[in-house]
């Protein structure tokens, strides 16, 4: 049985289930993006990211209750 665990909350400093995880396989694709991948793609990636979001219209929110 896995136990239950918010990643966000309680791995924080680490993943606390270790080979149980769930989460492994995407540790193992977060570390061959940043293992083949220079960190000048990376700044590019990011800023080419934060021009998309500063080009974007506004977007608004309304509460439900007003």
């Amino acid at each position: 049985m896995t136990k239950e665990v918010n990643c966000k909350v309680e791995c924080v400093n680490g993943c606390i289930l270790g080979d149980e995880c769930p989460n492994k396989e995407y540790a193992k694709e977060a570390k061959k993006f940043l293992d083949d991948t220079s960190l000048d793609k990376m700044l590019e990636m990011a800023e080419a990211a934060r021009l998309k979001k500063l080009t974007q219209p506004p977007k608004w929110v309304i509460p439900d209750e007003i």
